[in-house]
This record gives structure tokens, C-alpha cells and sequence, in this order.
């Protein structure tokens, strides 16, 4: 069954899930929204308002590449995993996209993404150390897009209007991406690096990556979701918490997008985080803290902290969910505990 995510007001039904501490007191929060569900997308627990459309971002793209791969790409599994990644921009993520395109006797002008720099802090600054520009290469999205122009170099597609999104190869995506949120997106819009960008709710999304986390050996999904756990670095990159997330949790694959918002699947279930105000820091409290109610091993996620707050250069404060959001992940864990 297809549903439809109802457009809301702009002042949504988001509630405190992040406290920010300074000292002794609360200093700021943070509200968003999350849902948990099985993989046919029934709620297991949920805060804020899971139904209304947002704009998944970047962790759209394991089900771009999940659309690509049943359209016939064929790469290295390192290189599926940089398909489905927001990349710092370390040379071997660079070299990455560069040998998607190669593969397929294409360069760099057949991208349509963004010029930009490396996205990870230390990658930029060791990129314009050894002489590198902005480039469409070294844009964090440049994986997907090498994927996208390949994939309709095997169609006999055209290549220059691969973004448009009544291009088939679009269109393509856009079937996969509603088969497996099982949503007609509310809205379409633009995304930072020129694709076109569905609004779904986190409902959907969340039901997408439960769904991906249980997929069947040797179908396209389970090769997407296979590349993740078996490359975080591809993924993300060094000290990125998505990278250290998958490298902590076995079975886990985990997807950051732009405006914090978060989506994890492991063993049937999906979660997916939303921050109503943007805010990135707030991202990883949240789900780390719903990772470690499910079963072993996922507690381990809850040794991925957060940066802490500082005053004169030492640690004053920090960030952790509020008292409500603590209450009702205990709750769920009191009920699944007496039901198993």
C-alpha cells in the first residue's frame, strides 16, 4: 500500500529531544522528531510528528544506488558504497569517483553536480595544501553522480540532462524510492547537488531502511546495504560518525543528510531522525541513545559521543536527550523486555 505524506502547517509538532548543558544548567534544546518501525513500516515508537513530509537529503542516496544497480551498474563494492555517500574528500574518495567514470569511459565533464571543495575539514585542508581547486570531484556528493552518468551511459541515455527530473533515469529512482518508503512523495524539490529531492515523511524513510536491513542475499538492495557495512570509510569518512557507527555496529547501515537528519537500519527495524532547527550536533545524541534500547550489540553505539561543550578549552557541558525522550525509550524497553 502506497501513502501519501500530508503537508502540515510550518510550525510542526517537533518536541525537546536534545538538551544542550553549560555547568549546572540548560543552557539550549533542541527539538525534532523520530520514528521507529519494523520493516513493514508499523511504529514501534516514535516522538514528534513522524507523518508530515521533510526532505530526506542526502540519506536518499543508498535508495538512488538501490534504483541504479536494477538499471544495470555494475562497480567494485568500494565503489557502491562512495555511490551512496556524502564523502569528506580524501584522495581515495576523489580517485573513487574518478574510477566510476573511467570505468565507463567518461571524465569529470560529464558531471552535473556542484564545483566545491572537499567537505571534511581535515581532507580540505590537506587537499588545497598539496595544490587541489574546487572541483565536481572533490564535492562530497561526486560518488552518486559519477554512479548516475554511468548508469546512463549502459541505458543510452543522455547524459546532459541526467538531473531533469522527467529524465528515465530519474524517473527510475523515483519508482525505487516510492516502492520502499511506500510513498508518493508530497512535494519534489532540488537537493545541494542539483537531484532532484522528494519529500517524504520519516515514517517512510524509516520503513525504506528497515527494509534494507533485511533484504534477501543477492538481490540489488542487499548489495547496497552489503557495500555500506563493508565500507563505512567509503561512506562517510575518518572521524565521521556514520563511519564509526557502522564499524561499531554489526549489521548497522547508516546514512547523515544536510539539515540533521539521521537513518539507521539494522535487523528489521528503521529509525529516522529529524532536527527540526537543523542542527547538526544534535543528531548523534538522539540516535545513538535509540540504538542502545534495542538488543545487543547495539549498546556499543552509546561509546560514540558527542563533541562536548567547552568553556576556556575544557569540557563544561554536553549534550544528551531530554527527560521525555528518556522516558518513553525506557518505556519501550520495559514493554519489549516483558514481551520477549
Amino acid at each position: 500500500m502506497t501513502h501519501t505524506a500530508t503537508p502540515t502547517a510550518t510550525h510542526r509538532a517537533h518536541v525537546p529531544l536534545v538538551e544542550v548543558t553549560r555547568g549546572d544548567l540548560v543552557e539550549g534544546v533542541h527539538y525534532g522528531s523520530f520514528a521507529v518501525v519494523d520493516s513493514e513500516g508499523w511504529p514501534l515508537t516514535s516522538a514528534g510528528d513522524i507523518d508530515a513530509p521533510f526532505y530526506p537529503r542526502s540519506t536518499l542516496k543508498p535508495l538512488q544506488l538501490l534504483a541504479m544497480l536494477r538499471l544495470g551498474l555494475d562497480l567494485p563494492t568500494e565503489l557502491l558504497a562512495l555511490a551512496a555517500a556524502s564523502h569528506s574528500g580524501s584522495p581515495e574518495h576523489i580517485d573513487g569517483a574518478r574510477r566510476i567514470l573511467h570505468q565507463y569511459e567518461l571524465d569529470e565533464t560529464a558531471l552535473g553536480n556542484v564545483i566545491d571543495l572537499p567537505y571534511g575539514a581535515p581532507e580540505r585542508e590537506a587537499h588545497l595544501a598539496a595544490g587541489g581547486q574546487r572541483s565536481r570531484l572533490a564535492q562530497n556528493c561526486s560518488g552518486k553522480h559519477a554512479a548516475m552518468v554511468a548508469t546512463c551511459r549502459i541505458n543510452g541515455w543522455d547524459l546532459a540532462g541526467y538531473l531533469d527530473p522527467t529524465h528515465p533515469l530519474q524517473r527510475h529512482i523515483g519508482a525505487s524510492i516510492a516502492e520502499l518508503t511506500g510513498e508518493t512523495p508530497a512535494t519534489v524539490s532540488t537537493d545541494g547537488c542539483g537531484t532532484p529531492l522528494p519529500a517524504i515523511s520519516l515514517t517512510g524513510m524509516a520503513r525504506a531502511f528497515a527494509r534494507l536491513s533485511t533484504v534477501s542475499t543477492g538481490t540489488s538492495a542487499a548489495r547496497v546495504a552489503a557495500a555500506m557495512r563493508d565500507h563505512p570509510d567509503m561512506v562517510a569518512g575518518a572521524g565521521r560518525d556514520v563511519t564509526a557507527l557502522m564499524r561499531t555496529v554489526p549489521g548497522l547501515i547508516a546514512k547523515d543528510g544536510a539539515e540533521a537528519v539521521q537513518l539507521l537500519g539494522i535487523d528489521g527495524m528503521g529509525i529516522a531522525v529529524k532536527i527540526a532547527d537543523g542542527s547538526d550536533r544534535a543528531r548523534l545524541p538522539i540516535a545513538t541513545r535509540i540504538l542502545s534500547a534495542l538488543p545487543a550489540p547495539t549498546e556499543k553505539a552509546g561509546d560514540i559521543v558527542s563533541p562536548p561543550v567547552l568553556g576556556g578549552g575544557r569540557e563544561v557541558g554536553g549534550l544528551r536527550v531530554t527527560r521525555e525522550v528518556e522516558d518513553r525509550l525506557g518505556e519501550w524497553e520495559r514493554t519489549r523486555s516483558v514481551a520477549s
